[in-house]
């Protein structure tokens, strides 16, 4: 069984990462990155199969594709406090020459970056493709991705799902984080996209929900959910209803800290409410 409260303190400390590398540079995406703490945590601490060491290949172990590639301060914070590289090079996020840029590249081969993202809507294509490689390679490992619900507005993402469920690739877990906020407002203002299960399903995927996106245990509970569901014939698609924002209660709930820096007093608060258990870099 998990340790609940360990998991809970790496959440703080991975919180209190985001917010300071956003601030270091006053440039970022705090408020989808906060929101999916907990799910990077639990996919990574606790439910991903992973090999020790990193190599492009991705042989005999599973993988994951950021497809929205803004939040990439909750990537990169999980990624060094889970051993992929320094935690200390989280400073260099978003500065010259960092290997840490704002959307996730591979030039300078980050350890645990397989691909470049943040042009919105190409991650599917790409977990689909690993996918199948897998299947060609005999690799009976999974492949997991995270998608934003405003990118779901991205047309390529629905030849991907189409093509996903039409060729019964059923070993990819796809989720979608339902926080209904994007940069310019609601996801339901800005382009209403009715039911995102309906969708999912008309598409022949398996759908499931996950109702708490923000508390550890149901995530690692849905997403051992999704593993049980993969190799029956469907895609899975998770549906994680998340808070953006979770943690800090001045960026919850609104999009106006979609791709907003913290101020010098707000950073201080921020890190109040989250308590450090791993040690800042």
């Amino acid at each position: 069984m998990p340790n609940t409260k360990q998991l809970e303190d790496f959440v703080s400390q991975v919180r209190r990462d985001i917010v300071r590398q956003v601030h270091g540079v006053s440039s970022g995406h705090p408020g989808g990155s906060l929101g999916c703490a907990e799910f990077f945590v639990a996919l990574y601490q606790e439910v991903m199969k992973r090999k020790k060491g990193f190599d492009m290949d991705g042989k005999d172990e599973d993988l994951f594709f950021l497809s929205n590639g803004h939040i990439s301060p909750v990537f990169y914070s999980v990624l060094a406090r889970s051993g992929y590289f320094p935690v200390e090079e989280l400073n260099t996020f978003r500065k010259i020459d960092s290997r840490l840029q704002g959307h996730p590249t591979t030039h300078e081969g980050l350890p645990g970056i397989r691909i470049a993202s943040g042009s919105l809507g190409q991650g599917m294509s790409v977990a689909l493709g690993a996918a199948q490689a897998k299947k060609l390679n005999g690799d009976d490992n999974l492949v997991y991705s995270l998608h934003g619900d405003g990118e779901l507005q991205e047309g390529q993402n629905w030849e991907a799902i189409l093509y996903a469920a039409g060729n019964n690739v059923d070993n990819l877990i796809a989720t979608i984080d339902l926080n209904g906020q994007q940069i310019d407002g609601s996801t339901d203002d800005v382009l209403n996209m009715g039911s995102v299960r309906a969708k999912f399903e008309a598409f022949g995927w398996d759908v499931l929900d996950i109702e708490k996106g923000n508390d550890i245990e149901a995530i690692i509970a849905g997403l051992n959910e999704a593993k049980s569901r993969t190799g029956k014939g469907k895609p899975v698609c998770i549906l994680l209803h998340t808070i953006m924002g979770h943690g800090v209660d001045f960026m919850m709930d609104g999009h106006a800290w979609h791709g907003k820096a913290p101020n010098d007093e707000q950073l201080e608060k921020a890190l109040a409410q989250n308590s450090e258990t791993l040690g800042d870099y």
